[in-house]
């Protein structure tokens, strides 16, 4: 068995050279995973274990913050991530640390398979999530990305080559006109006319915005309110923009994917509480009277666990986690939506169809469950009880999840096939019982209106199964394309 070693610039190298199907492929294979992650069906019980929680060591003779994110994988194996960053509380006359670390993944047996470099690596994986949402946009035409780093180009980058046929500007905003901004510039400009041209945006325009400029502020505010999508990538201590500029009444007339990477411990933060507040604010339903994108009542995360400990915004914002919801939940319930539906559109519209067992499975209409205030609430009561946990959460202390788990209080929001009334002269009872079980399929259009054009928020504080994932893909890559050095004979 040989171990695979790749450099930071290999791994660049693979990746700026994805093809479309290859790099789709990487997007199903993390959403893959990550639904494992927010399903429950790691457990503990099953023989499998949680993921376990990251921990950090700080040193202030030069400091430099260490961390360490193992991960586990049922299929794959397990993998550990070890990166030193500056720290933001650190003192400031200290020399500031680029991130740089390393990746070792090992098959389920032990044996080490690939040792990678990670500065890249972490930048992708983190933008390959954020993808997901991207993916589900009606629009992207117009992106603002706060920051310049490595994280604001692979989000960048990712962006273009997914959807860069309908992309036509890019505003960067930063401090300065830094080293990190002119290399990001350098590489975008630089990559080749062709590509360009097959991935569709040779015309696109980018263009930097720093607080230097003396019309900053109104210029910061017409990128912000004319964008489809906006990155946030540093790693801030406070606001990166005033949130008025998207809660006003102006700003909230589109809808807009908000996605926030940068900061990852509880004193650091990019996004205004206010923001959050107003992201979070319960409805009466899926109907809006005023004029502005549709909202979902809740915040979109990585990791439940991960973000109520980790996400200034978050922990600032006061939010429960009954107002969170994992991104890999959000894909399974689009996942077994489609599935039924497929199910249900080969049979007759004149059977009569049950629930499948996989709906049975979820509690999407529990007051505990985040999922149920996607869809709107019918009390119209704001979300509350922060010290409540979902039972999809995913630390080692906790149950395994919703396997099984159906509270009596409702049923899934994805009902089978609803069967037309081919008479007009159905009863009260009848039509009343009509009536509500077509209910759920306004909450259906709702989540899927919310996802594609509406005011959807992300929060990543990093997850140790996204490095897996890419870890072992990167790894099977290099060896299909004879990249890296590959050392045979390394375990016995």
């Amino acid at each position: 068995m040989s171990l695979t070693v790749l450099s930071d610039e290999q791994i660049r190298l693979l990746l700026e050279n994805l093809s479309y199907d290859e790099l789709d492929g990487l997007v199903d294979t993390l959403r893959n995973a990550l639904h494992e992650y927010s399903t429950g069906t790691q457990s503990i019980q099953d023989g499998i274990v949680h993921q376990p929680e990251r921990t950090s060591v700080h040193s202030n003779t030069t400091g430099a913050t260490t961390l360490f994110m193992p991960s586990i994988s049922a299929t794959q194996g397990h993998a550990v991530k070890v990166v030193t960053v500056s720290s933001p509380t650190s003192d400031t006359t200290l020399p500031a640390i680029r991130p740089t670390g390393s990746l070792t993944v090992y098959s389920p047996q032990g044996p080490p398979l690939g040792f990678l470099h990670a500065q890249t690596l972490t930048a992708f994986r983190t933008a390959l999530a954020s993808s997901c949402l991207l993916l589900k946009r009606a629009h992207v035409r117009t992106i603002t990305v706060f920051g310049a780093g490595l994280q604001a180009y692979w989000h960048i980058r990712l962006a273009l080559m997914l959807r860069g046929h309908s992309i036509r500007e890019v505003f960067i905003i930063n401090r300065r006109f830094s080293d990190c901004a002119r290399a990001t510039f350098k590489k975008i400009y630089g990559i080749p006319q062709e590509i360009k041209q097959r991935e569709g945006w040779d015309q696109a325009q980018f263009s930097l915005l720093t607080p230097g400029y003396g019309e900053f502020d109104r210029l910061q505010k017409d990128h912000m309110r004319a964008s489809d999508v906006i990155y946030c990538c540093t790693p801030s201590t406070e606001d990166l923009f005033d949130a008025s500029i998207l809660t006003s009444h102006e700003g909230r007339r589109k809808g807009r994917l908000i996605v926030a990477v940068g900061s990852y411990t509880p004193k650091m933060r990019e996004l205004p509480k206010e923001l959050l507040l107003q992201a979070t604010k319960a409805h009466s339903s899926g109907i809006h009277y005023h004029k502005h994108a549709t909202e979902g009542g809740v915040i979109i995360v990585d990791t439940l666990d991960g973000a109520l400990k980790e996400a200034g915004e978050i922990i600032d914002a006061g939010l429960a986690p009954k107002q969170l919801v994992e991104l890999g939940e959000l894909i399974m319930v689009q996942r077994l939506a489609r599935e039924e539906e497929e199910s249900l559109a080969s049979q007759s519209s004149t059977d009569e169809s049950s629930v499948s067992e996989s709906f049975d499975k979820l509690d999407l209409s529990s007051t505990g469950s985040a999922m149920s205030t996607v869809f709107g609430s019918d009390s119209g009561k704001s979300p509350s009880g922060s010290g409540s946990k979902r039972s999809s959460s995913r630390s080692p202390g906790r149950s395994p999840g919703r396997k099984g788990s159906s509270s009596g209080g409702g049923g899934s929001f994805f009902p089978p096939f609803i069967r037309r009334q081919s008479s007009n002269k159905a009863s009260a009872s009848e039509e009343k019982a009509q009536t509500q079980q077509q209910e759920p399929y306004s909450h259906d259009k709702h989540l899927s209106r919310w996802l594609t054009v509406g005011t959807v928020v992300y929060k990543s504080v990093g997850l140790g199964l996204m490095d897996l994932v890419v870890g072992f893909e990167l790894v099977r890559l290099a060896k299909a394309k004879g990249l890296g050095t590959h050392i045979e004979g390394f375990t016995s």
